[in-house]
C-alpha cells in the first residue's frame, strides 16, 4: 500500500490543530489558576475537526467520518453560544451609553 504524502501531511496537520486546543486550554487555565475553556479551544476544534474530516473522507473510514462530523456539530454550537454572548454584551454596552 502506497502512502499519499499529501494526505498524510493533511492528517498530521489536522491532528496537530486538534491537539493544540488542549495546549491552549491548559495554558489559559494555568494562567488564571482556574479551569476554563477559551474561545480559541473551539476554533482549534473546528479547524482540526474539519481537516481530520477531510482526511477521514479521503480514507473512506465511516467510523472516523461519523466521529469527526458529530464533533463539528458540537464545536460549531459552542461557537454559536460564544457569538451570541458577545452580541448580547455589545448590545448591553450600547444601551449603557
Amino acid at each position: 500500500m502506497e502512502i499519499d504524502k499529501t494526505w498524510l501531511a493533511i492528517g498530521f496537520i489536522g491532528q496537530g490543530l486538534f491537539s493544540a486546543r488542549f495546549i491552549v486550554q491548559w495554558l489559559q487555565s494555568e494562567k488564571i489558576k482556574k479551569s476554563v475553556i477559551p474561545s480559541a479551544f473551539w476554533y482549534f476544534s473546528v479547524a482540526g475537526g474539519m481537516t481530520l474530516l477531510a482526511y477521514a473522507i479521503h480514507r473512506e473510514d465511516p467510523i472516523f467520518i461519523i466521529g469527526q462530523a458529530t464533533g463539528l456539530i458540537i464545536y460549531f454550537r459552542n461557537l454559536q453560544f460564544l457569538w451570541r454572548d458577545k452580541r448580547a454584551d455589545a448590545t448591553d454596552i450600547t444601551r449603557e451609553d
